[in-house]
């Protein structure tokens, strides 16, 4: 017989009194449930477990959904920024207050049921646009689409906000991070062209600039085998005449100046070129 702990347990450990009746718990069930210490009482109409996880029991005490970029970390996507609680409410639920928290008052585009405390993430995608900075917002939904958590035409048939739009017009579904997301947008006032993941020598390159310059961005995964193999094929490149610039995580967020400079130079010597 299903315990309460475990109906809880199934929801992430905080659930609403009347999806436990709809479950089979009596009323008296609930009850002594919480006069054990099974269960607590987190706002009315709600209980969790001792272990809840503390955002949900938050969110259902404050009569809000996680969403925006607190939704987007805990959905595996990559965030830039996410030190910060976000979370959404209806328009007009006046009640909801979370101290600290960003609170987002909008319809969504999908619809909330009552027992929900996380957003979907095509809300959550539609709150991180008109929340985030652009480019911040991009890395976002290119994280979304390279991992299948949404699928583009899926988001194209929702009426989305004129931000949220403008956003998936300019996403890729193939960049590979989210450091590729910053640069590319970045590079295009260059107006050479940009490709991505391009296949050069049995491997493929971050970004090809132009027809001979290649910039390789390295995550966290570039460290022993993997940083091995990276260097052996940046000699590969080499020696069939492409030029390479390898950059990393801090390079890209934080001195991208330093970058750039790089880059404008190597292409002031046609470096970009195939040289005959």
């Amino acid at each position: 017989m299903e315990k309460i702990q475990d109906a809880a347990h199934s929801v992430g450990g905080v659930i609403r009194v009347q999806a436990l009746r709809r479950r089979g718990f009596s009323r008296r069930e609930v009850e002594r449930a919480l006069a054990a210490g099974r269960i607590e009482r987190v706002r009315n109409g709600w209980v969790a477990t001792r272990s809840a996880d503390p955002l949900l029991v938050s969110a259902a005490r404050a009569g809000v959904v996680l969403s925006c970029v607190t939704r987007a970390q805990r959905l595996g996507l990559w965030v830039l920024d996410g030190a910060d609680i976000h979370v959404a409410a209806p328009p007009h639920s006046g009640h909801a207050t979370w101290r600290g928290a960003t609170v987002h008052w909008s319809v969504p585009p999908v619809p909330r049921h009552p027992a929900q405390l996380e957003d979907t993430a095509e809300n959550a995608l539609c709150l991180v646009a008109a929340c985030q900075p652009f480019e911040s917002a991009l890395v976002v939904f290119e994280s979304a689409l390279r991992t299948g958590v949404v699928a583009r035409e899926s988001l194209r048939r929702l009426r989305l906000p004129a931000s949220a739009r403008a956003v998936l017009d300019e996403a890729d579904d193939y960049a590979d991070s989210g450091l590729e997301t910053l640069v590319v947008p970045r590079l295009r006032w260059l107006g050479l062209p940009l490709r991505r993941q391009i296949l050069i020598a049995g491997h493929r390159v971050d970004l090809l600039i132009g027809d001979r310059l290649v910039l390789q961005i390295d995550g966290g995964h570039h460290v022993g085998a993997q940083r091995d193999s990276d260097m052996a094929h940046d000699a590969q490149l080499t020696l069939l005449g492409y030029h390479v610039i390898r950059v990393g995580y801090v390079a890209v967020v934080e001195r991208w100046h330093e970058v750039q400079d790089v880059i404008m130079r190597a292409v002031a010597q046609n470096l970009h070129k195939v040289r005959s």
